[in-house]
């Protein structure tokens, strides 16, 4: 891809040869820099430029030179602990000195330069080309200003076609801005002031101490301070897919690369442009947006219509021209011209350019797009993000949602209702005073809970400005702290107690986090906690009521087990906390062993259900998409959760992927249709079963993850979703939809509002064909007949408006309506254009033709027209009629299959504001432009007579929709395996 080739070169850029840094002759490089005035007036002891250089080629000897981390703190003028000072006034000196956190943006286009881009259409040149030479022989002919007005007529219709798309297109690039603004506002936690902060990305600065956590993306250079098993993926930048450790031997962060696992505090040393990956940006400003499924199947659809206009276009000059020609030849003038002869020909000709232009429908990608910014601008304030164009369009056609339990279904906020401790089990209710509460256990339990929280932990206790308790992180590590410090634990005072020597964080396919200390006495301690089961069976010992650590036998093992089982039926979810003492000459490098560890206690955490979750999976249920739920939390705690939200049914089966993962591919096909939880399920689990729904079964998948480990699957799913608060920036940059408040029933607005896209391109598609067909058959057909078109260039251009860039903004910018939720969905096999369309498509074209046709045959005798201007009045009337089959035609395709197409019109004011648009403009153009157009001014019953055969078209098209069609198979009839 143009983008990897773009890669290498710049890998040859950005990095470069660390030879070229080293200083030769042994020269010490503090010597040799020299600090700039300005920095230095500015109380700082190290420039921009020095300082980026220093991650920037990974130079350890500059390092060095400037007195490694410490010396490059101080000389920052900030605290590795408490971070920069929070006054006005010194971060905006900072910001002068350093620079901000924000990427050079792509200049934006010009107005302009979008109309020069809507001129370069080939139709349009032609027209345009056609409007010169009749302009230059109609002045020679007819003189000025009789002989310009065709000529003028033409062009003034290309510079209306080309400012409307041209206003069209700059308006939706301005929204794609927008767009990008809002995929930066990406919050960090730093320190500064001594108070742990959230601050958006783009104010970070250099001497900021952020900390990462796994999932995180580098938000700038940076230095490692501290931390624990640090694995950073940096193929963003480098190309290597090995991922990287960073700790104090290879201390360099950089801006974009992921944090895959561990937890640290970095020292932030450059930001924006200065980064390696603000330098990358520069050079791959992105391309324009790929074209959506959608778009390339209209595109199919509208060359077609083109190959077929161009044939109809030169038939009907071949027969319009034929006449004169065949005179000419008669006479034997064949050489001889005049200027009317030619003016006569390039009428033809500019007849024939034009039933191209309306047989093109180039409205089609237009409707597209416009349908797709309309429904991205509004799905913002629904709270969903849409990162990618084209999954608007690909989740009206969803048929399977596989959903993430905690946090997309429930609210994530967790609170610790119920724990057993030394085998007892206590509700924990929050007014009791905490010495009650911990007096009802033995001290050494107690103590070793504490110890176990607050040490193993990825969250922290902090004081903030107001002096309050302040907790930060994960909702389990929350809901965990809160608890301990309920049973009156001191967070600091325990964390002063030991010396923390190795972590292992958490993550969902270990499913436990370990920790291990170093005791004040000497030796070591490791702490386990983690998934229930998992935990439990590593343990062979427990500590009882009386204090005292005795083996853990069969009995007091499944006593646990049951209270275990009991919690997750209640929809609590488990956690099991254990320790062990180590014994000396471990090594920190290896994993901890999972065996010989003393049980302290299970704790159950409560998670709610989020209000109307239930309503939404009932609709899903209603609408042909069927919703399976999965989760890394036990069987019976998944099993309870799923009834309450109405995801498990009475058939439905939850299965352990463990067990999913034993089945072979007969199995999968029997059990995958009825399979509605997978529960304890590894992140591959998750990938595998997308990946049979996908190809097996050729669903249409949508997926929500929130975890790193979530990648994959969001990739292979046809819609990935993933969450704005409790998702990480690698699931964010790999998914196609950001669902910002984590709601499950905002990814029903976006299945909403991806059928509503779908349907409005559908509506648009049926009126723009039978605009084309009538158009073509009419003048064709009477050119044929008559010899002369009805329709001029100048009439056929303004038809082409309003069909294509009017009748795209009116249709396809209608708001989703409920009924959209009862239909099936349209899955991977549905047809665009369905029997349905073509049903109303053909029945209007009918009735617009026969009325077409009765005007051409028998319209001088209906209006009694006579004389010489007979048929510039009935072709003005035609014309007039035309327009107004049109306008009518547009409100009955606002529904495909509903009788009532007024329903909600009211409500749409762009629609209503094109309709009174076209109409004014088309009074305007039949009365008082009558030499650019071709018309003339018509009288009160003239008027009355057009429009009325307009309106007809209204009942008329109600009584085709009562025509049954075969619809195409449903999607529901896939659904069985």
């Amino acid at each position: 891809s143009r983008r990897a080739s773009h890669h290498e070169k710049l890998q040859v850029a950005a990095l470069p040869s660390k030879s070229t840094v080293e200083f030769e002759h042994g020269v010490s490089l503090q010597s040799a820099y020299v600090v700039p005035e300005d920095v230095q007036a500015s109380g700082f002891q190290i420039d921009a430029d020095e300082l980026a250089s220093i991650v920037e080629s990974r130079d350890t000897k500059k390092l060095i030179a400037h007195g490694q981390l410490d010396g490059v703190a101080n000389k920052l003028a900030t605290s590795l602990t408490n971070g920069i000072v929070t006054d006005k006034d010194l971060l905006n000196q900072r910001q002068d000195i350093y620079g901000v956190n924000k990427f050079a943006e792509t200049e934006i286009r010009s107005f302009w330069e979008f109309v020069w881009e809507a001129l370069q259409d080939t139709t349009l040149i032609i027209l345009t080309a056609c409007a010169v030479v009749s302009f230059v022989v109609g002045i020679t002919t007819e003189g000025w200003p009789q002989g310009a007005h065709d000529g003028i007529g033409i062009v003034a219709s290309i510079l209306l076609v080309v400012s409307v798309t041209g206003t069209s297109n700059y308006q939706q690039s301005l929204q794609f801005r927008d767009l990008d603004k809002e995929k930066r506002k990406i919050l960090v936690q730093v320190t500064r002031s001594g108070f742990r902060q959230r601050v958006l990305i783009d104010d970070l600065l250099p001497g900021d101490v952020v900390h990462l956590a796994v999932g995180d993306q580098v938000p700038a250079d940076g230095l490692f301070i501290s931390g624990f098993s640090v694995l950073v993926d940096e193929s963003s930048l480098t190309g290597e897919s090995e991922p990287v450790f960073v700790n104090e031997d290879n201390p360099y962060l950089l801006s974009g690369t992921k944090v895959l696992d561990g937890s640290c505090k970095m020292l932030v040393t450059a930001v924006g442009m200065r980064t390696q990956w603000g330098k990358l940006m520069a050079v791959l400003t992105d391309g324009g947006d790929d074209e959506t499924p959608l778009q390339t199947r209209l595109n199919g659809v509208a060359n077609t219509i083109g190959r077929v206009g161009l044939f109809f276009s030169v038939l009907t000059f071949i027969v319009l021209s034929q006449g004169i020609i065949g005179q000419k030849y008669l006479d034997g003038l064949l050489l001889s011209w005049s200027g009317d002869d030619v003016l006569e020909i390039l009428d033809h000709f500019a007849v024939a350019v034009t039933i191209v232009v309306v047989a093109v429908p180039e409205g089609l990608p237009l409707a597209v797009t416009l349908s797709l910014a309309f429904a991205m601008k509004k799905m913002m304030h629904d709270k969903a993000l849409v990162r990618q164009l084209a999954a608007c369009e690909t989740m009206g056609s969803a048929t399977v949602i596989c959903s993430d339990k905690t946090g997309t279904l429930t609210m994530n906020r967790m609170t610790v209702v119920k724990a057993c401790i030394c085998g007892n089990t206590m509700l924990v209710n929050n007014p009791q005073t905490p010495s009650s509460m911990s007096s009802n256990f033995p001290e050494v339990a107690v103590e070793t809970l504490l110890e176990s929280i607050f040490n193993n932990t990825s969250g922290e206790v902090v004081t903030n400005q107001d002096g309050k308790y302040q907790i930060l992180g994960t909702p389990t590590e929350t809901a965990l702290l809160e608890f301990a410090l309920l049973l009156g634990g001191d967070c600091k005072e325990k964390q002063w107690e030991t010396k923390i020597v190795k972590v292992e964080p958490f993550n969902s396919t270990k499913k436990r986090m370990s920790t291990i200390l170093e005791l004040p006495g000497g030796g070591y301690r490791a702490h386990c906690k983690g998934a229930s089961e998992i935990v439990l069976a590593a343990c062979d010992k427990f500590i009882d009521e009386r204090g005292c650590i005795v083996p853990l036998d069969d009995k007091t093992s499944s006593k646990l087990n049951d209270i275990i089982k009991t919690f997750s039926s209640e929809a609590l979810r488990t956690l099991c906390l254990a320790y062990r003492e180590m014994e000396e000459g471990f090594s920190t490098q290896e994993q901890i062993t999972l065996q010989g560890y003393t049980f302290i206690g299970i704790v159950g955490i409560k998670d709610p259900v989020r209000l109307g979750v239930r309503q939404s999976v009932a609709t899903c249920r209603s609408a042909g998409i069927s919703v399976r739920m999965i989760t890394g939390d036990n069987i019976d705690t998944a099993k309870a959760i799923a009834r309450e939200c109405g995801i498990l049914t009475k058939d439905g089966i939850a299965i352990e992927g463990a067990e999913f993962r034993e089945k072979n591919a007969e199995e999968l096909l029997d059990l995958i249709p009825k399979m509605q939880v997978l529960a304890r399920s590894s992140p591959l689990d998750k990938h595998t079963l997308v990946k049979h729904l996908r190809t097996t079964f050729s669903e249409v998948v949508a997926v929500t993850g929130d975890g790193t480990n979530d990648a994959p699957a969001l990739r292979e799913a046809d819609i990935g979703l993933a969450m704005g608060i409790a998702g990480t920036e690698v699931a964010k940059e790999s998914a196609d939809v950001v669902i910002l408040d984590d709601n499950f029933s905002t990814i029903v607005t976006v299945a909403k509002w991806g059928r509503s896209v779908y349907v409005n391109i559908q509506k648009f598609v049926q009126f723009q064909l039978t605009v084309n067909v009538v158009a073509l058959l009419v003048n064709f057909s009477s050119a044929c007949f008559t010899g002369d078109a009805p329709l001029t260039a100048v009439q056929l251009l303004w038809v082409n408006m309003i069909m294509d860039t009017l009748g795209a903004l009116a249709l396809a910018t209608e708001p989703p309506n409920d009924n959209l939720m009862k239909k099936a969905p349209v899955g991977r096999t549905g047809k665009f254009i369905t029997n349905v369309m073509w049903r109303n498509i053909v029945g209007q074209s009918l009735y617009q033709f026969a009325v077409m046709w009765y005007l051409q045959t028998q319209g001088k005798h209906l209006f009694g027209l006579e004389g010489y201007n007979a048929d510039i009045v009935l072709n003005t009337i035609t014309f007039n009629t035309f327009v107004f089959c049109q306008v009518f035609n547009e409100i009955s395709s606002r529904e495909m299959e509903d009788i009532n197409v007024l329903r909600g019109m009211a409500e749409n004011s762009i629609f209503l504001g094109v309709l009174a648009g076209t109409i004014f403009f088309q009074f305007i153009l039949v009365q008082f432009l009558g030499d650019f157009a071709n018309t003339t001014p018509l009288t009160q019953q003239q008027w009355l007579i057009s429009v009325l055969f307009g309106f007809l078209g209204m009942p008329i098209a109600a009584a085709i929709k009562l025509i049954p069609v075969e619809p195409h198979e449903k999607a529901d009839i896939r659904r069985t395996p």
